[in-house]
């Protein structure tokens, strides 16, 4: 595990600078104890992360579900008795992945997995804009497009027009100014500017400027505009700080009936996630979903036990993971011990960090989930990949993220049964000759992303040193899910000394370089070999 440390310490550094505030404005936006979003975020990153499968993955306390925790610790009568169903939440989601629930996760389509992280990119950039320029918004961590205070993302984002801070601004233009040139230009002069990751330089001027304008009347920070971590006088006044579930409150049907809610919601969340971030891991690991499951259930678990929030896999920490250089596990459960030691140690450190600081780092994961490039990509892929896509990204920015999946997963699927009837099974032929395995796969007439699973939990149970006959003679229809599958697979398949034979009519090829490129003579959504 420790082997990648020089990649993993420095992503686990930006990691835990983008974690801090999102679980503390999550904790905010949830009507719950601050303290409670640190607990989530400590327990994500150090218990969920090291269960779980996923390589490049980050566990905390997801904006997803603050509504619902909001509600809940009314419904409740207290957040104690909310913790109960936190608790049992974390025991359904153990039940969850002992039956194999997981597996629903392999059969979201690429479209709408790019579309959540276009979505959730813009919904980022969009929720940090008031932050950056200082204005006091506390919905700023809240993802849903009508807010808890009765506004929403783009009424508070015109409000900042006579709310501007001008300290607040200044030190947040720097910010993202320092972290464009640090990407683009200094990473690539030096070693030093790959080590040293360009969001930590900017915490430190962060802290380094609102120091020294303590005493400027225009450039003043207050309190509104800064971190704000719960600060122990001493360790009883620490210890005081958790709180624990009042199991008296297990009688009561609603606390079951939150608590299934939290299950589902959270699980569903951490698959679309999981997913999500695996499609933008470059080493293209497969996660595990049902130890996904597990792994969570244990954390929700640990974490109302404690006083913390419900946690999921959340795709901002997650993104800003990849973006980072992170290649194991190591990151995420680095960053769950540096949010407990700061909480422990630096506590009044934390708080001279400006908002808008942090807020320029979420600009730029913002960003580079949404690139625009990636817009003219999926149009150019044809309208079956680019109307699901497009119905995702407008759900997720107007409504919020399940309800954008909903959309764009309902709208995936007639789309895809409009234009193809699915075929489930294909053919899976072995024999042993020279000491290595021979297996034939032929594919069915027409295959979409309904046999996702199915063909993903074939292709990852391939033994090594594999010949692999991979045989499309048969199959008129292939959809592009399909075709990502196989570009990943070979991308795998080198590490475990698989060869492939690709067997077509458009000819035979041996170890195709690249399955996109063989099969697409143009750009579409879909490919027709008939």
């Amino acid at each position: 595990m420790f082997k990648n440390i020089k990649n993993d310490l420095p992503a686990s550094i930006v990691v835990f600078f983008v974690a801090l505030p999102l679980c503390l404005g999550i904790a905010l936006a949830s009507g719950a104890p601050l303290f409670s979003g640190l607990i989530a975020g400590i327990i994500g990153g150090v218990v969920v992360g090291g269960l779980s499968g996923s390589k490049v993955g980050v566990s905390g306390p997801a904006a997803g579900l603050a509504a619902i925790v909001l509600t809940a610790i009314g419904t409740l009568g207290g957040y104690e008795n909310f913790l109960v169903a936190v608790v049992l939440g974390g025991i359904i989601q153990l039940i969850f992945g002992f039956l194999k629930a997981g597996i629903i996760g392999y059969y979201f389509p690429s479209s709408v997995i790019k579309g959540m992280l276009t979505g959730i990119g813009i919904i980022i950039i969009l929720k940090q804009i008031p932050n950056f320029f200082g204005y006091d918004e506390e919905s700023a961590w809240d993802l849903e497009f009508f807010e808890i205070d009765g506004g929403n993302t783009f009424s508070e984002i015109f409000q900042i027009i006579n709310n501007i801070t001008p300290g607040a601004a200044l030190i947040g233009i720097i910010s993202l100014l320092l972290l464009i040139l640090w990407d683009k230009v200094l990473s690539k002069k030096a070693k030093v500017f790959e080590i040293i990751q360009g969001p930590f330089v900017v915490v430190v001027l962060g802290i380094l400027f609102y120091t020294f304008t303590q005493g400027n009347e225009t450039l003043f920070l207050t309190d509104k505009h800064m971190v704000n971590v719960p600060i122990p006088e001493d360790v009883s006044s620490f210890i005081g700080q958790f709180s624990f579930p009042n199991f008296s409150a297990i009688s009561n049907t609603q606390v079951w009936i939150v608590a299934f809610t939290i299950a589902l919601v959270a699980s569903l969340e951490t698959l679309l996630c999981v997913e999500a971030s695996d499609k933008i891991d470059p080493e293209k690991n497969v996660t595990p979903t049902n130890r996904e499951l597990l792994a969570q259930g244990t954390g929700n678990l640990i974490s109302g036990l404690i006083g913390g929030l419900p946690i999921t896999q959340v795709i901002v920490r997650s993104s800003a993971n990849v973006q980072s250089g992170a290649k194991t596990k190591l990151s995420a459960i680095l960053h769950g011990f540096f949010l407990l030691i700061s909480v422990i140690l630096i506590p009044r450190l934390l708080n001279m960090i400006p908002l808008s600081v942090l807020a320029a780092i979420l600009l730029v994961v913002g960003y580079k989930l949404a690139k625009p490039a990636l817009f003219k990509k999926m149009y150019k892929l044809g309208w079956k990949q680019w109307v699901p896509f497009v119905v995702t990204v407008l759900g997720i920015v107007f409504t919020d993220l399940l309800y954008g999946i909903g959309l764009g997963l309902g709208v995936g699927i007639v789309v895809i049964l409009i234009k193809s009837y699915q075929n489930s099974h294909f053919l899976h032929i072995e024999d042993q000759s020279n000491g290595k395995h021979r297996i034939k796969m032929s594919l069915a007439e027409e295959v979409t992303f309904f046999n996702k699973g199915a063909i993903l939990k074939e292709l990852d149970s391939l033994p090594r040193d594999t010949y692999l006959e991979f045989d499309v003679t048969k199959t008129r229809y292939l959809d592009y899910d399909i075709i990502e599958i196989l570009e990943d697979f070979a991308f795998k398949a080198k590490e475990r000394n698989i060869d492939i034979k690709l067997i077509s009519k458009r000819g035979i090829v041996e170890n195709p370089p690249s399955f996109i490129e063989f099969f697409q003579l143009r750009p579409k959504s879909s490919i027709s070999l008939s």
